[in-house]
């Protein structure tokens, strides 16, 4: 897409998304990982390694055009959002983790995303194609995600009172966002969209349902707590798909790299939904069995 107010409006509204998150975030936030760093060494190893390698089979399984393909890579590789956040909350969940994980995420997002991106693009497209994140797409990709959060951060920082004020309305502006970033998506690359629903509403959905499933029992079987278990289950299994359409549209320059990106983004809030329906239940039951016996 061409058009200045896309070019210039999708960087922005993700660059507030960041910011908003930066908002959430203390330097206290990383030190609690590194003093308790299980559970996150095995969310961001299933985000970074399992979930690109499964999402590659089912990419291949149904073989789906080479640029959704491309398109489906980039969002595996995309860190978890502020949905993730507030799906995790909503499953009693380790929000700080959550939190914690998605800046985690996000800043390793500067390496994996261009290697993903440009691997993928070159098994599925060929050598010959130019779709690809070099050097100086990178720095951009740096300058939309952890700039933002840093400058966030410095606020939340200095004027404490102010960003938990801001917390909820961002959160909000978030899901509108998103929203409105789907819709530009898709209006895009409309005919690829129709032609392509199945196959890549298929992919999207089990890509969610396994990360998810993926994401909390790894953790869980390797002796995580629950409420940790649930926060990396929903981190690992909600990706930013507003970061995955604003790189293909913007720094990619190709609006059918957003089609699968967009999908998922339409798709990912009924599994999201269910696991946390599931995981709520499974907590209240476990505090009820912790609560002790009260006499008559």
């Amino acid at each position: 897409m061409d058009s200045p107010a896309i070019n210039i409006g999708l960087p922005l509204a993700l660059a507030i998304i960041m910011f908003g998150l930066g908002l959430t975030l203390t330097v206290q936030d990383f030190r609690r990982v590194a003093r308790s760093p299980k559970a996150a060494i095995l969310a961001l190893a299933c985000q970074i390694l399992l979930l690109p390698a499964i999402c590659f089979g089912l990419v291949i399984a149904v073989n789906l055009d080479p640029l959704l393909a491309v398109g489906m890579m980039l969002l595996a590789a995309s860190p978890g959002g502020t949905t993730a956040n507030l799906f995790s909350h909503l499953a009693g969940g380790d929000v700080a983790l959550n939190i914690t994980l998605t800046a985690i995420n996000s800043v390793l997002a500067v390496v994996t995303i261009p290697v993903v991106v440009n691997v993928s693009a070159d098994y599925f497209l060929g050598s010959s194609t130019d779709i690809g994140l070099p050097t100086g797409k990178v720095l951009q990709v740096v300058a939309i995600v952890l700039i933002p959060v840093a400058i966030g951060m410095f606020v939340r920082h200095r004027f404490q009172s102010f960003a938990e004020r801001m917390q909820r309305p961002v959160k909000i502006g978030s899901g509108v966002v998103l929203v409105l970033v789907i819709v530009v998506a898709l209006a895009g690359a409309w005919d690829v969209f129709l032609d392509n629903v199945v196959a890549v509403g298929t992919v999207s959905l089990i890509l969610c349902i396994l990360s998810l499933i993926i994401g909390y029992w790894v953790p869980r079987l390797a002796g995580v707590e629950r409420s940790q278990s649930i926060a990396s289950g929903m981190e690992v299994g909600v990706h930013n798909a507003t970061l995955a359409i604003t790189i293909a549209v913007t720094l990619l320059d190709n609006d059918e790299l957003s089609v699968a990106p967009a999908m998922y983004g339409l798709l990912m809030f009924f599994p999201a939904a269910a696991a946390g329906f599931i995981f709520a239940r499974g907590s209240a039951r476990t505090a009820a069995a912790d609560r002790p016996a009260t006499g008559p």
